[in-house]
C-alpha cells in the first residue's frame, strides 16, 4: 500500500504518515524501524535529541541492504538541537546525525525549537540549582545557518518545529526563505486551528507530533487527561469498528495534517498505518474539535523565561 503524501512548497513528497521515534528506547527503535518499513512506512521522524538516531540508521541500512527499500524511497527528518543554535555549529551537528542515520542528504531538517540553550558539552545544560542554561542566539541567524545547508544539498527541506506565529512571520520577512513544514504538537485536547491555518496559507506543511496525546512523556502528572481513554472518543472508535488511536490519527489526516505516532509494539505500528480504509463524517471531525481544551503536554514550562519562550500569550519581541 502506497502511503499518501503532501507536498512541501520545495516539491518534495512528504508521506503523511510516519514514525515517530521520541522516547523509544535504546534496544527497540532499531526492530521497530525495520517493522514499520517492511509494513510500509516511508516516513521515519528522528531528532538529535531523541539520543537514538544510531539506531534509527542502523534500521533504515538494514532494511536498504535487504533490498526492501532505496535511500531516497524514505523521507527522513531530523531537527537541530536548542545547544547548536549558533551559526558556527550548525553544519556540524547535521553532519553528526548524518553519520547515525547513515545517510548523506537529510530529506527534512527542523530547527527543533526557537530557544537556545549554552553549548557546554551537555544536550541538557543545567546550572546547579537545575536551571536550565539559556543561550540569546536569535533562531533567524540559526535559520540563516539552515539555508546555507540546504543550498549544498545536505537537507533537501528545511522547516521548524514549536514555533509561534510571530517567529515564522519573522523567519519569512528576514530571509525570504518560508519553511517547508512545522512540526507541532496537535491532538484533539489541543487542536491550534489558527496555527493550522496560518501554516497551511503559507504553503508550510504540517506535522503533528504526540498525536495520540502522548500519555508516556516523562512529565506526566497524574490526574492529567488520558485521550485514549476518552469516552467520546472511543465510542466513534467502537461505531466505526476502529481504534481510538486510529480515529484521532484520522482526525489529523483529514485537516491536511501529517502525523508521526510512535510506537515499537508491531501491532500498533501496523494499526496506526491502517488509516486509509474509513472516513470520519463533518460530524465526527466537529464532535472530536470540540474536544479542545488548549492541553499542552510538551508546554516546556520549565523554560517560560527564556525570551524566546514561544508559547507566552501575546508574544513579543
Amino acid at each position: 500500500m502506497k502511503i499518501p503524501s503532501l507536498k512541501l512548497n520545495t516539491s518534495a513528497e512528504m508521506p503523511i504518515v510516519g514514525l515517530g521515534t521520541w522516547k523509544s528506547k535504546t534496544g527497540e527503535v532499531q526492530n521497530a524501524v525495520e517493522v514499520a518499513i517492511e509494513m510500509g512506512y516511508r516516513h521515519i521522524d528522528c531528532a538529535r535529541a531523541y539520543g537514538n538516531e544510531k539506531e534509527v540508521g542502523n534500521g533504515i541500512s538494514s532494511m536498504i541492504a535487504k533490498g526492501t527499500v532505496k535511500r531516497e524511497d524514505v523521507f527522513i527528518t531530523s531537527k537541530l538541537w536548542n545547544v547548536y543554535h549558533a551559526p558556527k555549529d550548525v553544519r556540524g551537528t547535521l553532519m553528526d546525525s548524518l553519520k547515525d542515520l547513515q545517510t548523506s542528504y537529510l530529506d527534512l531538517y527542523l530547527i527543533h525549537w526557537p530557544q537556545a540553550y549554552v553549548n557546554n558539552g551537555e544536550m541538557f545544560p543545567k546550572d546547579s540549582n537545575g536551571k536550565f542554561l539559556y543561550s540569546d542566539v536569535d533562531y533567524v541567524d540559526t535559520w540563516k545557518a539552515m539555508i546555507e545547508l540546504q543550498k549544498e544539498g545536505l537537507c533537501k527541506s528545511i522547516g521548524v518545529s514549536n514555533f509561534n506565529e510571530f517567529q515564522i512571520n519573522r523567519l519569512i520577512k528576514e530571509t525570504q526563505v518560508t519553511p517547508a513544514a512545522h512540526q507541532i504538537e496537535l491532538h484533539p485536547y489541543l487542536v491550534q486551528p489558527k496555527m493550522v491555518e496560518f501554516c497551511q496559507a503559507n504553503n508550510i506543511a504540517v506535522t503533528a507530533y504526540s498525536p495520540l496525546g502522548s500519555p508516556d512523556r516523562p512529565w506526566a502528572a497524574a490526574g492529567e487527561p488520558v485521550l485514549l481513554e476518552d469516552a467520546k472518543i472511543q465510542a466513534i472508535a467502537q461505531r466505526l469498528g476502529k481504534s481510538p488511536a486510529q480515529v484521532v490519527l484520522r482526525f489529523q489526516i483529514q485537516r491536511n495534517v501529517i502525523v508521526i505516532p510512535k510506537s515499537v509494539t508491531p501491532s500498533r505500528i501496523s494499526s496506526n498505518l491502517s488509516l486509509f480504509d474509513f472516513e470520519l463524517s463533518a460530524e465526527d471531525m466537529e464532535t472530536i474539535s470540540s474536544f479542545d481544551r488548549n492541553f499542552r503536554g510538551c508546554a516546556l514550562g520549565w523554560v517560560s523565561d527564556h525570551k524566546f519562550y514561544p508559547f507566552k500569550d501575546s508574544y513579543a519581541e
